[in-house]
């Protein structure tokens, strides 16, 4: 989710040692259910979102405090 409680896409992977998550900007409805079952990985129009730009973690989302 965006500073405007906008849904950006869905995080494909997160590399804790580098602390970025992957988002995909616009899955397509099989790539929304791959990784709403934990499975995918991260690829080339993924956008790299830093821990610096996370404002808050829930079970479901991701909050960026900026516009990314």
């Amino acid at each position: 989710m965006d500073e405007e409680a906008e849904q950006i896409g869905i995080v494909t992977e997160v590399d804790t040692d580098a602390q970025i998550a992957y988002v995909e900007p616009d899955p397509d409805i099989a790539e929304a259910v791959v990784q709403g079952l934990g499975f995918g990985d991260a690829d080339g129009d993924d956008i790299e979102v830093s821990a610096e730009s996370v404002e808050t973690v829930t079970d479901t989302e991701l909050r960026v405090a900026k516009d990314l």
